[in-house]
């Protein structure tokens, strides 16, 4: 499933959506028409709809009015068309938002982020531009999924479900090895140097997983 579909014809702006999007950890695809999304929508499905009005054939209300008809996913309209009636039928179609152009990017990010947290945060955690599908046991960096072994995307995910707490080690490798595991607690230190050489920009200097002398590892 994607996280969004951005319906936009204007080509520029849905790509600079898009990766704003990616950027924050969304897995985006971009539709230049309302057929076309319809499309992407039907064969892979979405947790959320970025839709434009002024669309070549279908155009944007008329999306809206059928992606509702198959589900409830969330859909923001984002519209030259400002006008009282416009916003009205938006939000009467089914929309669960209806922002104006030119938009605030920040704005639109803010509302992108805050229907995720509502939505699926207890399917997902995302930490800037990490995401970590709690279902589908995948994690994603700049909306690319980063290959993880079993051990290490449970190792990530009790760090990230921590976040800011120091963690000894001798926890984290019972929750993760089992406390009566044969293995040598060396291996807990081995996987978070695989952890770093995957998500870390410079695993030397590591910005997420912290080590806390003394006591164990932290995410910071």
């Amino acid at each position: 499933m994607a996280d969004i579909i951005v319906v936009e014809d204007h080509e520029e702006l849905g790509e600079l959506l898009s990766d704003f999007l990616q950027a924050e950890g969304y897995d985006v695809y971009l539709a230049g028409s309302g057929e076309e999304g319809l499309e992407i929508y039907e064969a892979e499905g979405a947790k959320l709809i970025i839709l434009d009005v002024m669309l070549p054939g279908l155009d944007g209300f008329g999306v809206c009015s059928k992606i509702r008809q198959q589900g409830n996913t969330p859909i923001i309209i984002v519209s030259a068309k400002g006008g009282k009636e416009d916003k009205l039928n938006g939000l009467l179609q089914g929309a669960d938002d209806y922002i104006e152009k030119p938009y605030d990017i920040d704005i639109l990010m803010a509302k992108v982020k805050g229907i995720f947290q509502r939505r699926y945060s207890a399917d997902e955690i995302t930490e800037g531009n990490l995401r970590l599908d709690k279902v589908g046991r995948h994690i994603y960096q700049d909306g690319k999924e980063v290959s993880m072994t079993a051990r290490e995307f449970d190792l990530l995910l009790y760090l990230m479900e921590n976040k800011g707490k120091a963690i000894p080690k001798e926890e984290l490798f019972c929750k993760i090895w089992g406390c009566d595991s044969e293995s040598e607690i060396q291996t807990l230190t081995v996987h978070i140097r695989w952890l770093r050489e995957k998500l870390e920009q410079n695993p030397q200097k590591p910005q997420r997983i912290l080590t806390v002398w003394g006591i164990g590892y932290r995410f910071g």
